[in-house]
């Protein structure tokens, strides 16, 4: 079996649109003033149709809602994406359809009719647990509200999850590890925990550029926050099963486990990134125009560019960056297979010896410490 086929088949649906952009997002989000449904919900169809003649006869692991705010999304237009999805792919039996949320009370009075549409998992994007943190971060909802939304989240499903990001603007240790506790004890099975990166683009790396971002953290304080991040977790039964994820047993989320383990997925909406293997093993890499307009007047359509063959080589390093954020780590013989040559046992030894790596029946793994260095740790490996 190959390995998109034991890592599984995933659909990712990106709905752009969101009430208003966060400063330190830089995903492909848009404000729009109205936005045509019934254009998008066509567009979408037509989108699943087009890459069912190019992956058929696969079994549909997981659907995922992302963006932008996708629970601005009529509940109606999620029930035609599922219904369609489920129509041309074979559904698993347990099949995982999650959806993110952000915790405003409109978005909150629609949960029930998402379950209704056929979504069983949502993600809400909390970010901080006070209000001053949320204005920060350019948040529109409020500390009480967020705590509302995880508890009307888990009054509707059985599976959730909620995000947050830590090394704030002026957050201390102990700040962090008061919150992450409440966190805990709010949790139900699943936490995505992100700590704050300055992207490029962002309005965020335009105040950092111009001197006017004050109050993050030194590294040395960001990396005692990690650490204190993965005791506590650790402690509440949360493992790290991923560099920024954490989960009981059963509460990972599949679909996010397709991506790092290799899998394939199809990805539709403005800007949506797939990964499609043939039937011949050739790997190809696709992504959808990223501008709304663009998109929706040429959704379903062939455009020149779109479809990608991977090299042997490229379909590897990206195994490599991957398989290296789940804590089982990567089967070196596997890698070999897919790229035609091993990893270098001298930068494996070089590795281990500093700590960042463990290597045990035939698979590579990033140590706790790895996983705070861990773009140089694959570096070191890819390039050796």
């Amino acid at each position: 079996m190959e390995r998109w086929q034991k890592a599984g088949f995933g659909l990712y649906v990106h709905w752009p649109f969101c009430q208003s952009k966060c400063p330190y997002c830089d995903f492909n989000s848009h404000v729009s003033a109205s936005v045509d449904q019934d254009a998008w919900r066509l567009a979408y169809l037509t989108e699943l149709r087009r890459y069912a003649r190019e992956a058929p006869d696969r079994n549909l692991s997981s659907i995922f809602f992302g963006g932008g705010t996708p629970s601005l999304m009529p509940p109606a237009t999620v029930a035609a994406i599922i219904d369609e999805a489920t129509r041309l792919w074979t559904p698993a039996n347990d099949i995982e359809i999650t959806l993110e949320a952000n915790p405003t009370s409109v978005e909150i009075e629609r949960f029930r009719d998402f379950r209704i549409a056929g979504v069983n998992r949502v993600s809400v994007g909390i970010q901080a647990l006070n209000d001053n943190d949320l204005r920060r971060l350019g948040r529109m909802h409020s500390a009480d509200e967020g705590q509302r939304a995880i508890a009307t989240a888990q009054a509707v499903f059985d599976r959730t999850s909620f995000d947050l990001i830590y090394a704030r603007q002026d957050q201390s240790l102990r700040a962090w590890e008061a919150e992450l506790q409440q966190a805990l004890q709010m949790a139900n099975g699943h936490l995505s925990l992100y700590q704050l990166t300055i992207e490029p683009g962002t309005v965020f790396a335009a105040r950092f550029d111009k001197g006017q971002l004050k109050g993050l953290p030194v590294e040395d304080l960001a990396a005692d926050m990690y650490q204190i991040t993965q005791d506590l977790c650790a402690a509440e039964g949360y493992a790290a099963y991923e560099v920024s994820n954490h989960a009981r047993p059963e509460h990972e989320s599949r679909h996010n486990l397709i991506y790092w383990n290799g899998g394939d997925y199809v990805g539709v909406g403005p800007g949506a990134h797939g990964r499609i293997t043939t039937k011949a093993g050739a790997r190809y890499a696709t992504q959808r125009p990223a501008a709304p307009t663009a998109w929706l007047s040429r959704a379903g359509e062939v455009i020149e560019g779109d479809h990608v063959q991977l090299s042997a080589e490229e379909h590897a390093q990206e195994f490599m960056m991957m398989g290296l954020r789940v804590t089982e780590g990567v089967e070196l013989a596997e890698y070999e297979s897919i790229g035609g040559s091993a990893v270098s046992a001298s930068a494996i030894e070089e590795l281990r010896g500093l700590g960042l790596i463990s290597v045990a029946e035939g698979r590579i793994c990033a140590t706790p410490a790895g996983r705070l260095v861990l773009n140089w740790v694959i570096k070191q490996l890819l390039i050796a």
